[in-house]
């Protein structure tokens, strides 16, 4: 069973909601500063990172200051965008939801569920809107499966997220490679079988999270599903959801999605779209804090198992 998509909220607002940026690392300057910049929901007014040539050089293309002090970006803006280690965002977005903005996380919310726990508290206090960006649930294509998984009887599935993410490209490096699969790969293929096969209660999990990691997760209504993870082919990998059922199968696979660049566009522009609508309603987004603490909640006991 498939949770909803997103609350809903206006299609469109007068004034684009004023977001800051901070970070300007790979993930900042390949999609986060473009999409914020993209349309016209949305209004970039500024970056912030650690370093400040690394602002500078992400803020000038844009038109924008690159700020040396965090608590100045905040003064600028209405919500920030966050393109930092899971630490350091859980530290920097708890800070900016006490000061009344709201919030668009990257996953996973924290490295520590306490971390994360932490920062749904923040959030809840301050009353303020966050969203996620589990980037693979804002596509058409995987809206329209899990659409279909909705209607799916399922047993059981099978999953599997092979990747070279620690071996080479512009993420390979940092806490990715010191805390693994779980925390850079897991939370998205989690989401997933969480979202399209029913509400995952409880993780068995074998392995090492540097090199290959085996869970097996019960649904709550009944189902079990498997999933296996790596980071670490350099070549030949994918990312693929089978789901299995009195009337057959049904199947998601990530290699039918690689040249659709229509679709990978059209759902950054529904992340734009949605944090934009869930900020002007004040109503929050299915996809927020609470949906990252859950998925932390998995990696936990994950990590516990393997513990």
């Amino acid at each position: 069973m498939a949770d909803d998509a997103v609350t809903t909220g206006p299609e469109h607002t007068d004034e684009p909601v004023r977001v800051g940026l901070v970070g300007a690392g790979p993930w900042a300057t390949m999609t986060q500063a473009p999409m914020l910049t993209g349309g016209p929901e949305t209004r970039l007014v500024g970056v912030w990172a650690r370093r400040a040539e690394a602002a500078r050089e992400l803020a000038e293309p844009y038109g924008v200051p690159a700020f040396t002090e965090y608590g100045a970006l905040l003064d600028e803006c209405e919500a920030v965008a966050f393109a930092v280690p899971p630490d350091v965002q859980a530290r920097m977005a708890t800070e900016a939801a006490r000061a009344g903005k709201a919030v668009l996380l990257d996953k996973p919310i924290g490295l520590t569920l306490a971390e994360a726990a932490g920062l749904a508290e923040a959030i809840d206090s301050a009353g303020v809107v966050s969203q996620l960006m589990l980037s693979n649930r804002y596509r058409p294509r995987i809206r329209e499966f899990l659409a279909r998984a909705a209607r799916f009887d399922t047993l059981g599935a099978q999953a599997r997220q092979i990747t070279r993410a620690f071996v080479a490209g512009p993420f390979a490096f940092g806490w990715r490679l010191e805390y693994g699969v779980l925390h850079d790969v897991a939370p998205h293929s989690l989401d997933l079988l969480d979202a399209a096969v029913g509400k995952i209660d409880r993780v068995h999990a074998t392995g090492d999270t540097r090199r290959w990691v085996a869970l097996t997760l019960e649904h709550t209504n009944g189902a079990v599903s498997q999933l296996a993870l790596t980071g670490e082919v350099p070549e030949g990998g994918y990312t693929e959801l089978a789901m299995f059922g009195p009337a057959g199968e049904l199947r998601l696979d990530f290699r039918d999605l690689a040249g659709d660049e229509a679709d990978s566009a059209a759902g950054w522009a529904t992340v734009r779209r949605e944090f934009a609508a869930a900020v002007r309603s004040g109503r929050p987004h299915a996809l927020d804090v609470h949906r990252g603490l859950h998925l932390q909640r998995l990696i936990d006991q994950a990590l516990a198992g393997l513990r």
